[in-house]
């Protein structure tokens, strides 16, 4: 389900000291909720995801026609990114969150890990379009318990930064949210050992 702004934004989250000059682009309820202790293993579902494990057809063939056209292009080569194109914001990091947990690494999604504590997890991807930051919580609900929340956060490259995230967002919510949030449900449920609906 998709969140309100103030959803991220009136949290004390230590992002928010690294991306003052990113926008806000989106807030989403992600649809996993456990305990206190549960945080790290939605963090290692998230890294270890990738685009062919979606559920949906259309979101896999929408991730692989964005990767041809990305390579047709040269929006995803290796001087477009973190380091040539742009520094990471991982040199803007305090010297605690330096210091804090090491993270998993992605291994089917261009995000490189930021940092991780008890309640946040950042990672950030880079390519010729724009400079993107993954943001996930963990937050208390009023049940006792905690739910997972990603915000998203761009700086996009210029006009053609901004007319690819115009272009691609019907697309994100239409087509590859939904469908990011079934599969999430689905592996959390299978993490977690608990049987899928009945509908499913």
């Amino acid at each position: 389900m998709r969140l309100p702004d103030t959803a991220h934004t009136s949290r004390p989250w230590r992002i928010h000291e690294l991306t003052g000059d990113f926008r806000l682009e989106d807030v989403w309820e992600l649809p996993v909720e456990g305990g206190r202790d549960d945080f790290y293993r939605l963090v290692q579902l998230i890294t270890s995801f990738g685009p062919s494990q979606s559920s949906s057809r259309a979101s896999r063939t929408l991730f692989a026609i964005r990767s041809k056209i990305g390579e047709l292009l040269g929006w995803d080569g290796p001087d477009t990114g973190l380091g040539s194109r742009l520094p990471s914001i991982r040199y803007r990091l305090p010297a605690d969150l330096r210091e804090a947990t090491s993270c998993p690494e992605f291994g089917g999604l261009p995000f490189t890990s930021l940092y991780l504590t008890d309640e946040e997890f950042a990672a950030e991807t880079a390519n010729r379009t724009v400079h993107g930051v993954m943001h996930i919580g963990w937050v208390p609900d009023p049940r006792g318990g905690y739910r997972g929340q990603m915000a998203v956060l761009v700086k996009p490259n210029g006009l053609l930064g901004l007319a690819y995230m115009a272009a691609i967002r019907p697309f994100r919510y239409l087509i590859v949210y939904p469908a990011l949030m079934r599969t999430f449900a689905r592996k959390w449920r299978a993490s977690a050992g608990e049987p899928a609906p009945a509908h499913a």
